[in-house]
């Protein structure tokens, strides 16, 4: 977004600057000082512990070209080009949707219970190949960061691919509508916030909020094996959808798959009967593959063009991510997020996964699953394949119910309270050159730390 604060006041629908500032140029948007890009917007927030509007001259001095300020907070300094208005997140909301519907470029929304990261860098990755692409950076998707990215494309930029993530009702339709996407995906629906939803229906109803801000054009690409989604597809015939998934009934599926160290290759079920490579450890990664070619196809890019755009994506760390420790140990860094589904997932490619040593899952907590969290980490313990997976330590007081049902399968069970470096001494123990160490827990548990250790 590059304005002047004039226009910045029009599409605000505020009263316009100082006349000596109209004129000011702003060049995208910020909420922190300290990476605030020249030129850039600064948006302070009113916060519970501190208040963002006291660091407005700084990020000004720091090189911001004009900052918004709250009319309730007193004193508006008329030195400076700032902007009023009445609630800052509101604002930052509404000129991110203005500036959407100004703009050419097309939104690709992403949302989903597990899997909406690593699909939107296999999205952005593949259409890179053929279009100008920008993407959420970080976690950057929710009522701050979503409109923050929108105000970040650039003008020349062909695609968006915005990731959009939630907690309750409400958020995703508010992210969706300022988005306004012409093509939404739904990776799956999971257990993750059933604390707050109570039930995988209701998570169904909550993801389902991105169709809010499609066009008459916009298309949905959803997990087509997901018996919630197909509900809520038939109960929508207005919105234009097609799935994906592996069973011949979706729209795209894959015919055949071949599961490697390095990826799955896959053959599409048409008539062309394409192959094409996900390098992306897991099989469960084929159904993020898939969203990304279904998007893909949709654009007009050629197989060969996604297989390419495939093999130079860049993914965000701590997502099924192969380091190798100072002994020559191998660790599957998935300590980014966990529910079971994805733990269920990321122990499949465990088991599949070839290991010149031993195989060992070392799992964390489980966060906001609610009042069926012991059952839900019970039952991993119990699904544990002891002929396949040679040791399990399970860190944190939820993954100790994992730990208490695993151990009545083998004695190779280790568990950890609270105590990185007491988890990694006794791994070290246990672990030569040529294991595989899977490493998986919610972003609470900071599971990322006994890794470090092995660095």
């Amino acid at each position: 977004m590059r304005k002047t604060l004039t226009e910045l006041a029009a599409m605000l629908e505020t009263d316009a600057p100082a006349a000596r500032f109209k004129d000011v140029i702003v060049d995208g948007a910020s909420i922190n000082t300290r990476t605030i890009q020249p030129q850039n917007l600064f948006i302070p927030f009113k916060g519970e512990r501190t208040d963002g509007h006291k660091y407005v001259r700084q990020a000004i001095e720091n090189g911001a070209g004009a900052s918004l300020w709250q009319k309730d907070v007193p004193n508006p300094p008329e030195d400076l080009p700032v902007v009023l208005v009445d609630d800052s997140e509101k604002a930052l909301q509404k000129l991110a949707s203005e500036y959407r519907k100004e703009q050419h470029f097309k939104v690709v929304a992403i949302t989903g219970s597990n899997g909406k990261t690593t699909t939107k860098d296999m999205v952005a990755g593949v259409l890179s190949k053929q279009f100008s692409v920008q993407k959420t950076e970080g976690n950057l998707n929710n009522q701050l960061g979503l409109p923050l990215t929108l105000l970040n494309i650039k003008e020349s930029t062909d695609v968006a691919v915005l990731e959009m993530g939630m907690s309750g009702f409400g958020e995703i339709s508010l992210l969706s509508t300022i988005a306004q996407p012409d093509i939404a995906v739904i990776t799956n629906i999971g257990e993750s916030h059933l604390q707050d939803l109570g039930s995988r229906e209701n998570i169904a109803k909550a993801k389902f909020e991105i169709t809010d801000g499609l066009g008459e054009n916009g298309l949905l690409f959803y997990y087509g094996d997901e018996p919630l989604l197909q509900g809520l597809v038939s109960k929508a015939p207005g919105i234009k959808s097609a799935s994906y998934g592996y069973a011949e009934t979706n729209g795209l599926y894959p015919k055949e798959v071949e599961i490697s160290d390095e990826g799955s290759r896959v053959q599409l079920g048409s008539e062309r009967c394409d192959w094409i490579t996900i390098p992306v450890l897991g099989r469960h990664n084929v159904l993020n593959g898939l969203a990304a070619i279904r998007v893909a196809l949709h654009l007009g890019m050629s197989a060969k063009e996604i297989s390419e755009g495939f093999s130079a994506m860049e993914m965000t760390s701590m997502r099924m991510e192969r380091v190798t420790g100072a002994a020559g140990e191998i660790f599957i860094n998935d300590a980014y997020n966990a529910s079971p589904t994805s733990v269920r997932a990321a122990l499949g490619f465990l088991k599949e996964a070839k290991a010149e040593g031993k195989k060992i899952a070392v799992l964390g907590d489980m966060l906001e699953l609610g009042e069926m969290e012991e059952e839900f980490h019970r039952a991993i313990g119990r699904e544990i394949d002891f002929s396949q997976i040679d040791a399990l330590f399970t860190f944190g007081p939820r993954s100790k119910w994992t730990a208490e049902e695993a151990v009545r399968l083998s004695g190779n069970v280790f568990s950890f309270e609270d105590d990185h470096a007491a988890l990694a001494e006794e791994l070290r123990k246990h672990v030569a050159a040529g294991d595989l160490i899977l490493v998986k827990g919610s972003r609470g548990m900071a599971l990322e730390k006994v890794i470090e250790a092995f660095k």
